[in-house]
C-alpha cells in the first residue's frame, strides 16, 4: 500500500512539461543565419560541427566519434567518406561541400589535430570527445541565437534538414532512404518526412498515429489462407494491419 512518503518519493517524468516527438528540420534561411552568426563570433569548433552535421546527415552518437582520419586524407578534408553506423552497423556514404571542407580544415589547424584523434574532441580530459548530450546542449544553442524555440528543435534537426531539402527538390524518396542509410523505405517517410508529405505519397494510407506502429499488408498471392507470418506491403484497402515488428519478421519470412 502506497504512503504519501512512497508518492512524494517519486521521480519526475523525464518528459513532464516538455515538448516530444518528431523534430523539425532547419530552413534553408535559418541555416544561412545559423551559419553567418558562427562565422561573425569567429567560433571555429562550432562551425565546422555544424556544417559537418548538416552535410554528413549523420546520427549524433556517430558525429561526435569521428576521427580526423575518416574524413581527411593527409592535410587535405576528402570531398566523400564513408562511415560505419553505429545503430545499424551499416555503412553510409556522404558529401563534403567545399564550405565544410574548408571550415574543417580550419578547425583541424587551429586545433592542431592528428589524423588518430577525435575530430571534435572535449575539453574534459575523462571524455575522449564531446558527448551527445554536450552536443544537443550546442544545438540548442543554435537555434535560441537565431530566435527559435529550442524545445522543437534537438540534435536529430540536424540529420533531417538536408535530406528534407533534398526530398523537397527531387521527391525522389529513394535517394534519401540511400542518403540517410536506413534499411526500410516504408520506415523512412514518416521518420523523416512530415505527415503532408507522406499523404500526398501515399493517399490511402493510414496516418492517425504517432510514430510507426501500425502497416497496412497484403497477403501473398501463393500463400494458403492457414499459413501464418507470410505477408507483404501492399496497398492500404484490403490488407492486413500488422504491428510494425510482426511486418518487418514477415516480410523477412516471405523471402
Amino acid at each position: 500500500m502506497y504512503t504519501e512518503s512512497t508518492i512524494e518519493n517519486k521521480k519526475t517524468p523525464w518528459n513532464k512539461g516538455k515538448l516530444v516527438g518528431q523534430k523539425r528540420p532547419l530552413k534553408l534561411k535559418e541555416i544561412w543565419a545559423i551559419r553567418i552568426h558562427l562565422q561573425l563570433d569567429k567560433r571555429i569548433r562550432e562551425l565546422a560541427l555544424f556544417n559537418l552535421a548538416i552535410d554528413s546527415k549523420l546520427r549524433g552518437c556517430d558525429l561526435v566519434e569521428l576521427h580526423v582520419r575518416d574524413i581527411s586524407q593527409g592535410s587535405q578534408v576528402a570531398s566523400r567518406a564513408i562511415i560505419m553506423q553505429r545503430k545499424t552497423h551499416r555503412p553510409v556514404q556522404f558529401e563534403i561541400t567545399e564550405p565544410t571542407r574548408e571550415s574543417v580544415a580550419a578547425w583541424i589547424t587551429h586545433a592542431q589535430l592528428k589524423s588518430e584523434q577525435y575530430l571534435f574532441p572535449s575539453r574534459i580530459h575523462e571524455s575522449p570527445h564531446i558527448s551527445t548530450r554536450q552536443y544537443a546542449k550546442i544545438v540548442g544553442q543554435w537555434v535560441t541565437s537565431i530566435g527559435l524555440d529550442r524545445t522543437a528543435y534537438g540534435t536529430h534537426t540536424m540529420r533531417r534538414t538536408k535530406a528534407t531539402l533534398i526530398y523537397r527538390r527531387t521527391k525522389n524518396l529513394r535517394a534519401v532512404q540511400l542518403l540517410l542509410g536506413h534499411n526500410k523505405v516504408d520506415y523512412l517517410p514518416r521518420r523523416t518526412m512530415s505527415r503532408s508529405i507522406c499523404k500526398r505519397q501515399w493517399p490511402g494510407m493510414h496516418m492517425d498515429f504517432a510514430g510507426h506502429r501500425w502497416l497496412s499488408y497484403k497477403p501473398l498471392r501463393n500463400a494458403s489462407s492457414g499459413s501464418s507470418g507470410r505477408y507483404r506491403p501492399g496497398l492500404p484497402s484490403g490488407g492486413f494491419v500488422l504491428s510494425r515488428t510482426a511486418c518487418f519478421n514477415a516480410r523477412s519470412a516471405s523471402r
